[in-house]
């Protein structure tokens, strides 16, 4: 019997042919990969025994077992993630993976997105110019592997760096006089704002793939479990703050780029899900809009 703890997990995917699933975890049936032109890219540089790229634990569309937890399970603080588990992890294709290219000739997912970002000639087509305009870019910003591929984390982490000065610009969270964590699925971006004040973020988030997809509109903040377990799989959820059954901001201890995304929760960071977890209280409302690529 499924517990009604188990809830969305969204840990990284994996983009190999080898399925690694950590001890004493429940075997899971692989899921189909992505479509569209992400299909077929891996990640650029092996992800190391900090970052296992492994199959996603399903959703059990079940929401937690709301409890007081008690002050002692309360005071413990989740584990730290290890270092480099962050790290900016280009998706590339195989063969310029396999190959170690220094400046990829192929067009990326992304690239007229990426062209008018760095003021480029916008035609979707990559040249040498291009890449090596690209390939500065990632080197600034330590995406790796730095070979000039416009891919899906070039990409947002560019919508990351337009959105820190105003993430509201285009006004698709509504403004109130009390606090609003506002999820934005296009741009895959979170922060808090009350009134017009950000109070938080914008932060960089992964939602809910094709079919479970995180759930649009009003929300409200009604459980939070600083140190929630999948029960089923028995991994943690750090920092849950469920706001709709079982969706949920949480971190993960893994990547939040994966070109296929969770099973409905917003997955955070571990410090940028700590930070949240003191700035949003139970009750607070959480509006969800726009649409995830690939969904």
């Amino acid at each position: 019997m499924i517990s009604r703890r188990m809830t969305c997990r969204g840990i990284a995917v994996m983009l190999a042919v080898v399925t690694v699933l950590p001890v004493g975890a429940a075997y899971a049936e692989p899921v189909p990969p992505a479509s569209g032109p992400e299909a077929e890219l891996v990640p650029g540089v092996p992800p190391g025994p900090y970052q296992p790229w492994q199959i996603d634990t399903p959703d059990q569309v079940l929401a937690p077992k709301v409890y007081t937890p008690t002050a002692t399970e309360d005071k413990a603080e989740p584990r730290d993630a290890m270092e480099a588990t962050y790290a900016l992890v280009e998706y590339v294709p195989l063969g310029d993976a396999a190959a170690k290219v220094a400046c990829s000739k192929r067009t990326g997912p992304y690239q007229r997105q990426v062209e008018r970002w760095l003021k480029l000639k916008v035609d979707g087509k990559q040249s040498g110019a291009d890449c090596l305009a690209i390939r500065g870019f990632q080197t600034k910003h330590k995406i790796k592997p730095s070979i000039g591929f416009a891919g899906p984390v070039t990409w947002a982490h560019m919508q990351l760096l337009s959105a820190k000065k105003n993430p509201n610009a285009a006004k698709k969270c509504p403004v109130r006089s009390y606090r609003v964590a506002c999820v934005d699925l296009t741009r895959q971006l979170t922060w808090v704002q009350k009134g017009k004040k950000v109070i938080y973020g914008p932060v960089p988030m992964r939602s809910g793939r094709a079919g479970y997809g995180t759930r649009t509109g009003w929300k409200k903040v009604y459980w939070k479990h600083k140190n929630h377990w999948s029960t089923l799989y028995n991994t943690p959820m750090p920092y849950s703050q469920f706001f709709d059954g079982g969706q949920a901001f949480h971190a993960v201890y893994g990547s939040i780029y994966t070109t296929v995304g969770s099973w409905g929760c917003v997955n955070l960071r571990l410090a940028d899900a700590r930070k949240l977890w003191g700035v949003l209280k139970k009750g607070d409302r959480v509006y969800v809009w726009g649409r995830r690529a690939g969904t």
